[in-house]
This record gives C-alpha cells, structure tokens and sequence, in this order.
C-alpha cells in the first residue's frame, strides 16, 4: 500500500551522510519498515532505506542532495512511498569515487582497504541500486562523492537454504551486507589518489574460460603444448593479486611458439586470445612494423603498447591484459648486429622491443605471443626470462594428434552426411606420418575436390550433375587418392628419389648382398632402440657403380621411418661452400623435428667437391659434415644417417671414418655364380642362353660392378638373340670385367 508524502531536505549535515532517506517517527505506517520505494511519477522507483527521526514533521521525507539529484527529486514535491522487501543480497559492489568539490585537487593517498571496512561499517544493511549517487566522509579526509558502478548478488531465497551455493549474478538492485566486497575504482579525470587494493572477498572472474575444448577452438593434437603454456604463463593469472604479491611473484610476459610451418602456431595465439578473458589482441606481422622513416619503426613498437600503459597508470594492477601477437617475429627481432647496412633499424626495433616488455617502467599487464619458425634468428636478448620466457615448441602432430585434427575438419562433412561410411579416419591417422595440421587439411580438400569431380559431366561444356547435392559423399577411396596423388608432407618421406634410385630393384645376386640389407635392418632397430644414444650414421662404402645407392636407399625403404630426406650432390650444383653448408644444415634441423628421421648423403666425395688432380677438397662442407654426424638429436628423436662413398681411403685421410658408428663394404661381382644370377634375374636370357654364358666364365675371374652389368644387359638387349650371347662376353671381355686367372 502507498502513502503519499512530501520531499523535504535532510534535517542535518550528519544525517545527510547516512545515505538515509529521513521520515518521522510519528508515521506509524512506517514503524516496522526498513526500506521504502518511492515512485516519483512517469513509471520512475527508487529505493532507500529509512531513517526515522523526531526533527522532521510528521508526512515528510527528508533527502539529501546526492539523493535528490540521483532520484530527480524536487523539495515539496509529493511521491508515493510504500514498504520494499529486498530481494538480493549484495556480494560484491564497485564504487566509482571523486572529490564532493570537483576544484578540490590533492594528492593524498586514500586508502581503498581502510575504505572498503569504513563503507561496509557505515552502510551495512542499507539498500543499493546501480547509478546511486551518495556522500561518504572517510575519516578526517575531504568529502567524497561515490557512485555505484556495478554489483553483483546473490538471490535472497537460494542464499537462505543450508547446503545449497549460489553464483553471484549481476544485480541493479540489492542489500549490502557486512560482509559485502567493496572495491574503490577512480572516476574519469579524477585527481583523487587510490592506493591499496581493496578486493576483500570479492568475486574474482578467472582469466581462462572454463567452457573451452580443443575440438571448439578447431586445434588437435597440442593438448601438451597447451598445458605447458598454462602451467608457465597462465597459473600466476587465476590466483589472486594478495596471493602474488606475498609469493613476490611476476606475471609471465612473453611466450614464443616455434615450429615447422603449418603446425598451427598462428592458429594457437589467435586462439589463445579468443579464450582469455582480456582485451582485443593486437596481431601484428613482423614486416609491418618496419618502416622507411627514421624512427618510425620504433614509433610503431611505442604505439602496440600505448593502451596498456594508460591502462596501467589509471587502473594500476586492476588493469585488464594486453595481449599483443607478432607473427613472423624473425623479420623484426634478429640477432643484432647480424643484418648489413648502417641504418641499425632492427638493432633499435629489437631495444625498443625489449624496453617495452622488460625495461625500467616495464609493464605487467601484457602478454607478448610470438611465433616464428626460425628461433636460431632470434635475438638471445629476448628468450631470457622476464621476456619471451615461456619457449614451446609446436611440433608435428603424432597419431592420436592427427586423429583429432582429422575429426575436427570432418566435423561438419559427418553433420550433413557428406562423408562416407567406409571413411576410417584412424586408418588415415596411421597412414599420414609427419603430416602437419596444414597438410592434413589440404588432403581433406583434395578428397572433397576428388568426390566432386565426380558429379561434374566434361561435354562440350561443363556440367553438375543435377543430383549432386543427394549423390555427393566422400569417401575412402577419395583420401587414399589424394593421399597418393595430390599431398606431400614436407617433411615426409623423399619417395620419388628413393623410388629413382630403385627403378631396376635390389637384385639379390650373393651373400655380400644378404649381408648388407641384414645390417642395415639391424641398425636401423639400433636407431629406433630407446635404450640408444638416438644416433646411428653408417658409411656404405665400395667400388664404383657396385649399387652403394641402391641399398642405402632399400634400407632407407625398410626402415619404414616417417621422414627420409636425400642429401644428394646433384642438388648443389653451382652452390657456395657456404650455400652447400647450410643446404646439409637445413636438412639434419628438419631430420631433428621428427621423431624417427633418416638421411641419405649421396656420394659424399662429391659433397665435399674433392679432386684427385691436387688434390682438392671443400674444408667448410667437411668441417660442417663431421659436426653433424657426431651431433645427436634432440631428446626423444632418433636419427640414421646413410652415407655413401667411393673413396674410403680418402676419407680415412680426411680422418671422416670416425665419425660413422658403422662401416659396410659393397664389393662388385667377383664369382660367376654372381655373374649368371643377375643375367637370371633379368629374365633376358632364355636357359639355353644362359648355360652357354656359364660355360664360356665359369674359369674365369669377374670383377664388375651391378650398375655396369645392367648397363651391358639393356646394351646386348637391343641386338638379334643369334649373337646376344657373344656380345655380352666380347664387351665384359674388352671392359676387363672378364679375365684369365693367369692373366692376374
């Protein structure tokens, strides 16, 4: 029931500082009323708790002028005022605070934790509404106007029940209680001067999202990554700022994801800002901070944390987090004094840099996020701690990895039924060894790209079936197609040059042969082996065109390692020793990105450009082999090296035979047994053929190497079969292969 009653000024300076409406203790309507809403006329209601007094005439409400300027209230003004019964406890409230004489200027420290009990001692069970203005003396200090900015509360009916605990939501309206969270927040161009940090009990809102999963975010297979960047750069960020300061603990301020392109680095910051609760990234490409005017590129590092730092003065550690992402962070921050010229525009960009993360008035409310795939460009300067500190390294993604990226970019084919019942993705997994998150996705593409020519009639014109959108369905055979035809992974296996090298097969023709695929297989379970050092090189070494290549390249095959990558001379034709030592350099940090990797140097006398006449050889490309042949990979990754030669004796004298764990000799064909069975498996020769080969070598001594044979057979191939025979034994005859054991 409303009554109605008559605005009137508050009776006195002390009660004016109650936040009190005033009314009369002669109103007996309002003897056991707490708090009234007053209802001003054009739908408008205000709350307020009551005060009663004996100087205020009976039928009047006294109101002080805060409160007559929140309410818009005039005095003699006639309201309606009936009983109010709150309906929310308040749990934390945020007061947005100035001087009561705005011309008052003073650098005084108000102590917001002295305030936030003085608030709550004062004002404990009166009624509160967001935009409510009122006065608060705080001890002997200067007057001060506050204004609710924000609450949250907790229903009043949930809060009562045993047992039962409720989240605080946001309120306009509630009860401030004793033990209220009360935080003081600076109004807008305020000189007033906050110190402390009044949090009390108050509701904090954690940094990390906890609804988020990879499959949302479209990430798979970095559930490791993800947790060491939480543990390092996120743990200190959910506790507390009491709980920091007393550890006397600093906030992580950089993180520096590093990898093979396409594993997803980019992917993961963007991500990582999407599920902080913190302000917009800023994503930046390294190249773009450059600029061609002096002193502008280090204007534009000066820009990226210009809101920060107005931030950090004005909020202080209340300050919201600043995330800044620098893709390609190699173009702007290499080693200094490692790029030519005289202008130094990237030493000054990378100082400005580190000022800006870690410097004299370093900043604690950003988190730098960069990425690069080349971290030994990098200035060392910035990867200690306190800046680019946390260093995770976004590998290629290993089985259940790949799983998960091939579900989360299938998602939508298997909502709308446009995948195949016959599509085994954990097949698919297994099948792409050292697939990056990039590759994978490219090969979704190309099987979807697969099943859609399918629907495409190619007449005179191009046509869609008109039944695509029922018939269209990706299947198996579109992935094992494009796995086949259309994606490579960069770091996979060289399958084409190995599948060169094996054009004419591995023709058993003796033990030596046996022997040699046998070791092989040995020592590539030797490099596969935990227990090892995670290194294995091996010289393949014998007489020329005696099928070195051949079988480094079959065991290379047998090994059945995901990246296998040649190191071959006829790619470095025309290269600088300098050029070619990077080249071998580039090869073995690819091999060290995988976890089980084999490189095949070819014909490494080549490699080292070495020449009989002089002899001359390249000292750099030696020095650089001899490193990384004796370098193991990093922990967790096993590497075989296959090396072929043939000039062990000049690489005795280079003293490079230390270096291999292993030395295998390939001898040519020296029997002729050896001899008849290449000619058999040929299958060139008919049997009458062959016996007339054996009986014309079968006391003679054979000395040619397999290369050299198969040569010869394509040769005797092309003539007449009447005189094959004869041919082959004249030519084996006048290339020496063939001798009188007298003639030795």
């Amino acid at each position: 029931m409303a009554f109605a009653k008559i605005v009137v000024k508050c009776p006195t300076d002390e009660l004016s500082l109650t936040n009190c409406a005033i009314t009369s203790n002669k109103d007996k309507e309002f003897e056991r009323v707490k708090h009234v809403r007053i209802d001003t006329g054009g739908g408008q209601t205000y709350v307020f708790t009551i005060k009663p007094q004996a100087n205020i005439p009976q039928g009047h409400v006294g109101f002080s002028l805060p409160q007559r300027k929140w309410a818009v209230l005039s005095v003699n003004q006639e309201i309606a005022v009936q009983q109010y019964e709150p309906e929310d406890y308040v749990s934390n409230i945020i007061l947005e605070a100035d001087y009561m004489q705005k011309k008052t200027i003073s650098q005084e420290p108000y102590d917001t934790d002295e305030m936030a009990k003085e608030f709550v001692l004062t004002f404990a069970n009166q009624m509160f509404t967001v935009g409510q203005q009122l006065a608060f003396a705080f001890k002997d200090k200067k007057l001060l106007l506050v204004v609710v900015k924000e609450m949250h509360g907790i229903h009043k009916a949930s809060a009562l029940k045993e047992g039962q605990e409720s989240k605080p939501r946001k309120c306009k309206l509630g009860l401030l209680i004793p033990n209220t969270a009360v935080q003081f927040e600076k109004a807008e161009n305020s000189s007033l001067n906050l110190v402390g940090k009044s949090k009390g009990l108050q509701v904090r809102q954690s940094i990390i999202n906890p609804d988020w999963n990879f499959q949302k975010m479209g990430i798979g297979g970095l559930s490791n990554e993800f947790n060491a960047i939480f543990r390092r750069a996120f743990a200190s960020r959910v506790f507390p700022v009491e709980i920091i300061e007393q550890l006397g603990c600093k906030h992580v301020k950089g993180i520096l994801l590093y990898g093979p392109p396409g594993t997803g680095k980019t992917l993961m910051a963007r991500q990582i800002g999407k599920m902080l609760n913190a302000r917009e990234p800023k994503i930046v490409n390294g190249p773009q901070i450059l600029d061609k005017y002096v002193g502008e590129s280090e204007a534009n590092v000066r820009r990226l944390f210009a809101e920060a730092e107005e931030e950090e003065k004005r909020a202080g550690s209340n300050s919201g987090l600043h995330i800044i992402i620098f893709d390609e962070i190699d173009a702007i921050c290499k080693q200094r004094g490692s790029v030519a010229g005289n202008t130094g525009v990237h030493d000054t960009v990378v100082n400005q840099l580190l000022s800006k993360i870690d410097g004299v008035e370093q900043l604690n409310n950003i988190l730098v996020i960069g990425m690069t795939n080349r971290k030994d460009m990098i200035d060392e300067a910035l990867m200690r701690p306190g800046r680019l500190e946390v260093q995770v390294e976004i590998s290629l993604p290993n089985e259940e990895g790949r799983l998960q990226i091939l579900e989360i970019h299938t998602a939508r084919m298997r909502k709308f039924e446009k995948i195949s019942s016959d599509v085994d993705l954990k097949e698919l997994a297994a099948l792409t060894k050292n697939f990056s998150g990039a590759e994978l996705e490219g090969l979704i593409r190309a099987a979807q790209s697969t099943a859609m020519n399918r629907l495409i009639k190619a007449t005179s014109k191009v046509e869609v079936d008109p039944e695509a959108m029922e018939k269209l369905l990706v299947c198996q055979a579109d992935f094992l197609h494009a796995l086949a035809h259309d994606i490579k992974p960069a770091f996979g296996t060289a399958e084409e040059t190995l599948n060169q090298y094996l054009m004419r097969g591995i023709i058993n023709w003796g033990p030596p042969v046996t022997h040699i695929l046998e070791d092989g297989n040995l020592l590539a379970h030797q490099a596969k082996s935990i227990d090892g050092s995670g290194l294995v090189s091996v010289l393949i070494e014998g007489p020329p065109n005696s099928g070195k290549t051949a079988l480094a390249a079959q065991i290379a095959k047998n090994s059945d390692f995901p990246f296998v990558k040649v190191c071959s001379p006829e790619e470095m034709v025309g290269f600088t020793e300098t050029a070619k030592c990077l080249s071998i350099r580039k090869i073995f940090d690819d091999a060290y990105r995988s976890t089980l990797s084999c490189i095949l140097v070819d014909n490494i006398e080549r490699l080292l450009d070495y020449g009989p006449i002089g002899p001359r050889y390249s000292n750099l490309t030696l020095q650089a082999l001899l490193v990384l042949l004796k370098k193991e990979p990093p922990p967790g990754k096993k590497l075989l090296v296959l090396c072929t030669s043939s000039r062990r004796q000049v690489l005795e004298d280079m003293e490079m035979l230390s270096a291999f764990t292993t030395v295998l000799h390939v001898p040519n064909l020296s029997k002729a047994e050896h001899l008849l069975n290449v000619l058999e498996a040929s299958e060139v020769f008919n049997p009458n053929e062959l016996k007339q080969i054996a009986r014309h070598v079968h006391d003679k001594r054979i000395f040619i190497g397999i290369k050299k044979l198969l040569a010869l057979i394509d040769m005797v191939k092309q003539i007449d079969e009447k005189h094959r025979v004869i041919k082959l034994i004249t030519k084996l005859e006048e290339d020496g292969a063939l001798e009188d054991p007298g003639m030795a």
